[in-house]
């Protein structure tokens, strides 16, 4: 499988040499898995620049978006409008060719559009122009230092914050010149000059801005197979073209784009005025484009990863280079007159969306516009300044994105939000920030020292809830909290917060010791009713850590469909990269010294190969405690009938005689399909030709004679009857096949030395109920030996399966009995079978049979340590102190 091979990327294939045979020809050099149509391999001669015809043609598409954009945000920014064209030919081919994201579009962002007017305005364009290669050698020095993911710990509320308060000064500018006037110095100065704007409006800019407005919001909607045709142009293309149109036609009298001589372009020089502000200017643009540029690159990677084709590996971005090619492009576009460059979103997802399979598509889409800027000056010319204000504006209001409203609301985060945008509204994109930092700092804090305690009675049961936090500010109002619960009562105490300091881990224990010692119990719980020393699961809020493995969805809808579709791969991957990062790290000990001492498993547990059947969620062991054997049906054939499949005498035979196992555990369930086709009959095939299942459920034959048989014993549980055919047959297969046990030459040896014992046991899926088998008079459960009186009879005369109480915990297991080897004398596999079952019974089977209506799972790393129990630790004992994600 490929996905198994590592894959050389560009630049790794640029650094390794190819490799010589002994003749001095470089070997066979196959194309690489996943190599874009039309490239070379790698140790072959180039003898051109190698392009693939997905790049040709999603640079084109790039380029005809870029082009009203840089014109429109040159135009925003007050800047001479070749500045605009300037810093996108350099986005593309600069910051194309040195970048880290390989399908990143860079160039002149709305994301600085403020700060970049600002700068004009105080400093001058040629000043703005220094301060922005400045800019670039500033991001130079921090890909340097390697701390671009540093910029990615920055709250998403405040970067979705500044940038819609940015949005939101770009439109009320722009709405001026949409009217046919001018933009103000600042947001406020704006709304303030709207109204006298709306007295004097301008039709003409009006009506070419109002057509430019509709093509944006229509183009995309257009139904059908037209709509199908005409969005091969991008919308932004098709808007500014139809308003040009149209004033062109209609001889429309409007301030249009006048591009002047390129002999005549401004270029930097040394910009005047304090100190201080000009460090403000530099670190603002570095601060802002580097975060907008490195946000956008992670999120065109998700794009990438999502994307279904074409079918080509993409290498993740590199944060890092990729800084240190924005700063690469600021130097350049600053020393050459252009605007600040940023990655930008827009073209970004345009370059994935339209097939994009390198950075040649990037590369390419700065020549074209290098093209256009020298070529097409007298098409250009004929742009109504109006449209291309249009344009801008629709981008700012898109810019406070509804999908990001919703987000930071649902976390939680509308406050930072508000108060960023409205800092950058009002003060500026720096000072905004700087407030949006200033209260979530505020917030933070304010959810660290809030925790609500309450204490209720229910049932007889103290429950005491604690909402929060558990710091030592806390710890007072939790002692008196506790003080409530009256001596040697029983309490739950319910935490529902992420973190929990010394201070009040050692108040709980304290307290806990003290209840106890009065003959009290206590449980400490999470919020959706899982023991705090039980880690939740990573995977889905709604979901336990066992529902991925089975053919369970959390979603709904389109995305739920999209993951039937093809669920086997991603949950196998999702599945391995959980345990490698949460539970290896957590068993690797244990494992090792099973490595090295070799598995001495003191059980053979036999069961169903039914995938509802998890073994050590229900018998809650670990590794090297069971030698299990699943096969459909749970049978075990009896000696000599086989035929050809020794497979499960061979693992009774190893388990019994290499192994030294102390117990045999036959595990029927309810619902099993190997039942259902015993009492349905399974008839042969085509010409009396028997399928392998067919020919293997001819050894549970004899359980279902046994059940019809004149002379029949009814196996039952404990207090009821079974409830169909289906289940009596199931509870009837345990018995006969534990008799089929006895009859294998290695177990009747044991059997009769008394150093080996046999148990029943039936699983009720749908009750997550335990029952083990004891005689009809109620004996231990064990299968009486060939030297007992009365032999046989034990389980002839009515076998009976016994409901597992939760309370069994009496029987305790000690974490020496559960990790290594131990005597008969000193263990019983009876008692610790029952304690095992019984644990599973007072933990997991409560949220298994209610994970489908619980409110919400507590989240956090998945680590099933309660499915390896290295040591013995009380259930409702708190390890540590708690420090686990909040729900």
């Amino acid at each position: 499988m490929s996905a198994c091979v590592p894959i050389r990327t560009d630049d790794d294939a640029s650094r390794t040499p190819p490799r010589r045979s002994r003749l001095g020809r470089s070997p066979r050099s196959p194309r690489r898995p996943h190599s874009p149509p039309g490239s070379r391999p790698p140790g072959g001669r180039r003898f051109c620049f190698p392009v693939a015809g997905a790049d040709l043609s999603a640079s084109i598409s790039v380029f005809l978006i870029a082009l009203p954009l840089s014109l429109g945000i040159a135009l925003a920014t007050g800047a001479p409008l070749q500045a605009g064209l300037v810093a996108a030919a350099v986005g593309g081919i600069v910051v194309g060719r040195l970048g880290g994201a390989p399908l990143q579009v860079s160039g002149p962002a709305a994301g600085l559009t403020v700060v970049t007017a600002d700068l004009i305005q105080r400093y001058g364009w040629r000043a703005t122009c220094a301060i922005t290669a400045v800019a670039g050698l500033a991001q130079l020095g921090l890909a340097a230092l390697r701390v671009a993911r540093s910029a990615l710990a920055v709250s998403p509320a405040i970067v979705h914050g500044m940038l819609g308060g940015i949005g939101v000064t770009i439109a009320l500018a722009q709405l001026h010149i949409v009217l046919g006037g001018s933009p103000q110095s600042s947001a406020v100065a704006n709304v303030q000059g709207l109204p006298a704007q709306l007295a004097d409006l301008h039709p003409a800019a009006l009506s070419v801005s109002a057509l430019t407005v509709a093509v944006l919001l229509l183009w995309p909607r257009i139904p059908g197979r037209t709509g199908e045709l005409v969005r091969k142009l991008p919308a932004a293309l098709a808007a500014v073209a139809g308003a040009t149109v149209l004033a062109t036609v209609a001889g429309l009298r409007l301030p249009r784009v006048d591009l002047p001589s390129w002999s005549s372009h401004a270029l930097p020089e040394m910009p005047e005025g304090p100190v201080l502000g000009l460090i403000a200017a530099v670190l603002t643009i570095t601060l802002v484009g580097s975060v907008e540029s490195l946000l956008s690159a992670v999120a065109v990677d998700k794009l990438t990863a999502a994307r279904k084709t074409p079918d080509v590996h993409i290498p993740r971005a590199r944060l890092d280079r990729e800084l240190a090619g924005q700063g690469a492009g600021n130097v350049v576009s600053g020393a050459l007159g252009g605007l600040p460059v940023t990655g930008v979103a827009v073209r970004s997802t345009a370059n994935v969306a339209v097939g994009a399979v390198s950075r040649n598509s990037t590369i390419l889409h700065g020549l074209w516009v290098v093209v256009a800027a020298l070529l097409l000056v007298p098409v250009l010319d004929l742009i109504p300044l109006a449209a291309l204000a249009a344009l801008v504006m629709v981008v700012g209001v898109q810019m406070v994105n509804i999908t990001h409203v919703r987000s930071v609301k649902r976390n939680r985060e509308a406050l930072v939000y508000a108060a960023t945008l409205t800092g950058v509204v009002l003060t500026g994109v720096l000072e905004g920030v700087a407030i949006g930092i200033a209260v979530a700092v505020i917030v933070a804090l304010h959810r660290l020292t809030r925790t609500r305690i309450t204490v209720e009675e229910q049932g007889g049961v103290h429950r005491v809830r604690v909402r929060g936090q558990l710091t030592f500010l806390a710890v007072p109002r939790l002692s008196r909290m506790l003080g409530q619960v009256p001596f040697g009562a029983d309490c739950l105490v319910e935490l529902d917060g992420s973190f929990m300091d010394h201070a009040a881990h050692e108040a709980l224990h304290d307290w806990q010791t003290a209840h106890i010692a009065q003959g009290g119990t206590v449980e400490f719980t999470g919020r959706a009713g899982s023991r705090i020393s039980e880690p939740a699961s990573e995977t889905h809020g709604c979901c336990r850590p066992w529902t991925p493995w089975r053919n369970h969805y959390c979603g709904s809808g389109a995305q739920a469909a999209a993951e039937r579709e093809s669920p086997t791969v991603h949950q196998l991957a999702s599945g391995l990269s959980s345990f490698q990062r949460n539970t290896a790290p957590l068993v690797r000990d244990e494992l090792a010294r099973l490595a090295r001492e070799g598995q001495r498993p003191s059980q053979l547990f036999l069961t169903c190969a039914d995938s509802r059947l998890v073994t050590s969620m229900i018998t809650a062991s670990g590794p090297g405690d069971l030698f299990t054997v699943r096969n459909v049906g749970n049978l075990v054939p009896p000696p000599g009938e086989e035929s050809g499949d020794d497979s499960v005498g061979a693992a009774i035979e190893y388990a019994v005689e290499v192994l030294k196992v102390d117990s045999i555990t036959v595990c029927g369930h309810s619902g099993c399909g190997a039942m259902q086709a015993l009492l349905s009959g399974t008839p042969d095939g085509e010409a009396g030709v028997q399928t392998p299942l067919q020919r293997w459920l001819r050894h549970g034959r004899p359980s279902l004679e046994r059940l019809n048989g004149e002379n029949r014993t009814w196996v039952r549980i404990a207090g009821r009857l079974p409830t169909d055919a289906v289940e009596q047959l199931c509870l009837t297969n345990v018995v006969q096949q534990l008799e089929h046990l006895r009859a294998h030459e290695s177990v009747a040896r044991r059997l009769a030395e008394g150093t080996l014992e046999l148990h029943g046991m039936y699983f009720h899926v749908g009750e997550a109920q335990a029952y083990l088998l004891t005689d009809g008079e109620g004996g231990a459960g064990r299968q009486s030996s060939p030297g007992d009186d009365g032999e046989g009879e034990g389980l002839n005369s009515g076998a009976v399966f016994h409901r597992v109480d939760p309370a069994v915990s009496a029987l305790p297991v000690s974490g020496a009995a559960m990790t290594s080897r131990s005597s008969p004398a000193s263990r019983s596999p009876l008692v610790s079978r029952s304690s095992l079952i019984s644990r599973f019974s007072r933990t997991t089977s409560r949220t298994t049979s209610r994970s489908s209506g619980a409110p919400r799972a507590a989240e956090g790393p998945h680590a099933p340590l309660e499915e390896f129990p290295v040591r013995a630790t009380p259930p409702c004992e708190p390890t540590g102190p708690v420090n686990r994600p909040a729900p």
